[in-house]
């Protein structure tokens, strides 16, 4: 399975071409099932965003598998249409066209509803007269038109194309209503069922839009630096990479980039979710979107605008809304199978029922009918995928990336998280507190050796000896990471070593002395780096990292879930420990190379049962990659990192895990609310319709209030875990 997704250019460039088209029969979500299932078969396709209420689909695709998927959608009954060029520009342009469909759909069906109250109200007061039941007929016959030309002509298309589906059901059951003389009925039922639609589908797309409302907080003006200094409002959209733009106080960024004057706070709770403004200067880093609240600033743009790190988690959220859930996908299933069930029980009732239970063949098709509109699924279908929305939705403000709803759901089922220490467990800002020279060599030699290897690294153990030093680097030739072990290099055509204690073991270049003088640097919890040449040590570099508040926190809590925490470091099994100790947790282990990662993620799944991995590096992402669920730190992770996780925590805020389990578990609870009102109120109508007296007005109130339930039930996701902290809380 590939767990990967794809943002930003890098996506368009590898998925070929995105188009967004116009489906005038998809408005609700069990079309937009059947669609799926249409394109199911269709291999290539990268992402589709489905939005109902503008009635538009993307397909993210090359070229051909389009051309393919559009034709599985043609055969399917559909009939899909290219939006013009200008409405190209992603899927939050508004189209005018859209808004207006939007209050002419209303209008209509509030019209018909009109029209099918003053047909009961005639049946009901005006008597039996040839002229009362014409004007009765008329009006009901006017508000079925308003209020279900495109019910009708999509149950039409449907039925031709042999699919039972809901707007088939009801275009039967109102027409049988219609033809043995419940007019006043048929009319009512269609025009709260198309006014029920038009809930549903706005709704799905209150959910659908919850986390794509972020992208309007970048601006959409920058202030550009020119080549003589003065300073030019542009288009965001045009500022190139590396540009200098500046934020005035009060404004928000504009682009993704890094400090180069200035120094100010920053609010960036719309990407981490952070509610306390985090100080920024020279040197660090900003995200679109966020609000500049001190002074102002000047920075360099690292990433263009359809590429800043706001408009990578919406694509993100978007392609996982494009995924479907366990559930959502055991609901599709389920339908499939409930809704043809249904209609082959009304016509059992209708032909077997006259002789059975003595009813009259009216009698028969009006409770056939009847059973018709109850088994409409709308309730069931639009239960799940609301809910997955909105909690996906939820996790996204708060700075938790989810890239599918199956993982969203597979959360609650873990049983251990295994971390990465530097920069996980710890704040992976080590510094440099010690450096020794070893051999009695040129002190000044060595450090310069170590400090060129060093600045050749990423690994933040690295960079704080670099860092530390603060010398100028010699040449470095032939240079080689050496994954979960360190580095090596040569200098002046003599090879050398900057690495671990393993990788010194491995050389064979220990001795009792040098693991006496590690001992007591690892038993303070400090890291320990190692300059060699190929015959010697030559010198000691002691590294300490401090704990990160959240991780005692965090730990705990995961304890109080039932979820037991281990530690997984590439680090001396002594220091691991010491850092484990104090952070809560009790399985420690060190000395771990990113192959003893993978064997680790697959003892604790033997051991405990489903198993997460959170890291931030790229000796992290073979075992991001093989856990059940992988665990990214967004600030400071990689980009390896990111891409091979599966759920990434912007904020690097240990605290936010506990806080996807609970998520998970909540969403998993409202999913089984969902499907259990929805087949529960329908089950007690079937039965009331065959032994009962249920009506069709009955029928459609229960299949409407049971569309509303799960809705509202759904939606109270987006308000997010009640228990969620927030950076002021205490730790």
């Amino acid at each position: 399975m590939d767990r990967s997704i794809s943002s930003g250019p890098e996506a368009e460039r590898s998925s070929g071409t995105a188009a967004r088209f116009r489906i005038q029969a998809m408005d609700c979500a069990a079309e937009e099932s059947e669609i799926r299932r249409a394109l199911e078969p269709v291999a290539g396709i990268v992402s589709l965003s489905f939005q109902l209420g503008a009635r538009t689909l993307a397909i993210s695709a090359p070229q051909p598998v389009i051309a393919e998927a559009l034709a599985a959608i043609r055969r399917a009954g559909f009939d899909p249409q290219p939006l013009a060029p200008s409405a190209q520009d992603g899927n939050r342009t508004a189209d005018p066209h859209d808004i207006e469909g939007m209050l002419g759909g209303l209008r209509r069906p509030v019209i018909a509803l009109l029209l099918a109250a003053g047909a009961e109200g005639l049946a009901y007061f005006g008597g039996a007269g040839l002229a009362v039941t014409g004007i009765e007929m008329a009006l009901a016959a006017a508000a079925i038109w308003l209020a279900g030309f495109e019910t009708y002509r999509k149950g039409f298309s449907a039925l031709c194309h042999g699919r039972l589906n809901i707007t088939a059901l009801m275009s039967v059951a109102v027409t049988g209503a219609f033809l043995i003389g419940q007019w006043p009925e048929a009319a009512m039922v269609m025009a709260l069922y198309a006014i029920a639609e038009l809930i549903e589908a706005r709704s799905l797309d209150r959910a659908r839009n919850a986390i794509q409302s972020l992208l309007a907080l970048a601006p959409q003006q920058a202030q550009l630096r020119q080549a003589d200094g003065t300073w030019q409002t542009v288009a965001a959209a045009d500022v190139p990479v590396d540009a200098i733009v500046r934020i005035r106080p009060g404004e928000r960024v504009p682009l993704d980039g890094v400090v180069t004057a200035g120094a100010s706070a920053i609010d960036q709770a719309p990407v981490t979710g952070e509610s306390i403004p985090v100080d920024k200067t020279i040197g660090d880093g900003v995200f679109a979107g966020t609000i500049n609240q001190a002074a102002e600033l000047e920075i360099r743009t690292t990433a263009a605008a359809d590429d800043s790190t706001l408009a990578r988690i919406i694509h993100a959220v978007e392609q996982a809304q494009g995924s479907r859930a366990p559930t959502q996908r055991f609901v599709d299933r389920f339908a499939a199978v409930y809704t043809p069930g249904v209609f082959a029980l009304a016509v059992a009732v209708t032909l077997l029922s006259p002789w059975l239970m003595d009813w009259t063949w009216a009698q028969a098709a009006y409770k056939a009918l009847v059973l018709l509109v109850i088994a409409c699924p709308c309730a069931l279908v639009i239960s799940t995928p609301v809910t997955v929305v909105s909690a996906l939705a939820s996790a996204a403000r708060r700075g938790i990336l989810i890239k599918g709803g199956v993982y969203l759901e597979d959360a609650r089922k873990l049983k251990a998280i295994a971390f990465d220490k530097t920069g996980t467990i710890t704040e992976g800002k080590p510094k440099l507190v010690e450096s020794v020279a070893i051999d009695g060599g040129d002190v000044a030699t060595h450090l310069a050796l170590a400090a060129s290897l060093a600045g050749r690294s990423d690994h933040p153990v690295s960079r704080a000896i670099a860092e530390g030093l603060r010398l100028g680097g010699v040449a470095v030739g032939d240079f080689q990471a050496l994954p979960g072990r360190g580095v090596q290099g040569t200098v002046d055509g003599a090879a050398f070593l900057l690495g671990n204690h393993r990788l010194i073991e491995d050389r064979g270049l220990c001795s009792p002395a040098l693991e006496a003088r590690l001992a007591v640097h690892e038993n303070q919890g400090r890291t320990v780096t190692l300059l060699a040449s190929q015959s010697a040590v030559l010198a000691l570099f002691a590294v300490a990292d401090t704990i990160k508040g959240s991780s005692r926190a965090a730990v705990a809590e995961l304890k109080a879930l039932g979820v037991t925490p281990v530690l997984l470091s590439g680090d001396n099994a002594a220091t691991a420990r010491t850092i484990a100790q104090h952070a809560g947790i009790q399985d420690a282990r060190g000395d771990l190379l990113p192959q003893d990662k993978l064997d680790a993620i697959d003892t604790l799944r033997r051991h405990y049962g489903a198993t997460a991995m959170t890291g931030d590096g790229i000796n992290d992402a073979p075992a991001l990659a093989r856990a059940d669920i992988g665990i990214a730190m967004g600030a400071a992770g990689t980009d390896t990192a990111l891409e091979a996780a599966d759920v990434v925590i912007m904020n690097d805020d240990l605290r936010r895990i506990p806080e996807l389990i609970r998520l998970s578990r909540r969403t998993h609870s409202v999913l089984w609310q969902n499907i259990s009102l929805a087949l529960g109120i329908k089950a007690v109508f079937l039965w009331l319709a065959i032994f009962g007296n249920a009506t069709m007005w009955m029928a459609v109130f229960a299949d409407m209030g049971a569309s509303l339930l799960v809705v509202g039930n759904g939606l109270r996701l987006l308000r997010g875990d009640s228990r969620a902290l927030t950076s002021e809380d205490p730790l």
